[in-house]
């Protein structure tokens, strides 16, 4: 399957949210095949369709190459944990840079499979981390915006002096 061209910051169709899926087809198939090319070639462990302009709720994570790759079709998050955990996050919309953000240590969630079946698991460190930052961009929530006014700036100007490279 194709790479495809990532979307890159600040274009709004980042902060769009995106919509749930509907048709679970070989066009489907195509894009999520499409989403783990475009990840692996970037280099990212995690990527939605808004990545790549299209917004459909859409996730591929591989966190390593021995867990393989998986993907979340209309993903949501039933419950979060009280204890958070720190980690350091960036985006393949945004390379080059990384600041650390605190997220909920331990996530359940449902989600739907290519084929439309739905599922219901638990996920906690990287993954956990991982499906958040990506829940999140299908919700329209960039990674920058859970960074204080303060970093976020901070991110943006050093991002800003590598695209002028």
């Amino acid at each position: 399957m194709p790479v495809r061209p990532i979307v890159k910051f600040p274009d709004p169709r980042l902060s769009a949210p995106a919509a749930e899926v509907e048709a679970f087809d070989d066009d489907l198939g195509a894009l999520a095949a499409d989403l783990l090319d475009t990840m692996r070639a970037a280099p990212g462990i995690g990527i939605t369709g808004p990545h790549i302009g299209v917004l459909q709720r859409v996730v591929v994570i591989e966190t390593s190459f021995a867990d393989g790759a998986r993907t979340f079709v209309n993903p949501v998050i039933t419950w979060s944990s009280p204890e958070t955990a720190p980690h350091q996050e960036g985006s393949v919309s945004m390379p080059g840079v990384s600041e650390e953000i605190e997220r909920p240590a331990r996530i359940k969630l449902r989600w739907q499979d290519l084929d439309g079946l739905t599922h219901t698991g638990e996920a906690d460190g990287l993954l956990a981390v991982c499906l958040q930052h990506e829940i999140d961009q299908l919700d329209g929530c960039f990674w920058i915006d859970r960074l204080s006014r303060l970093k976020r700036e901070r991110v943006v100007k050093k991002y800003e002096k590598l695209q002028k490279r």
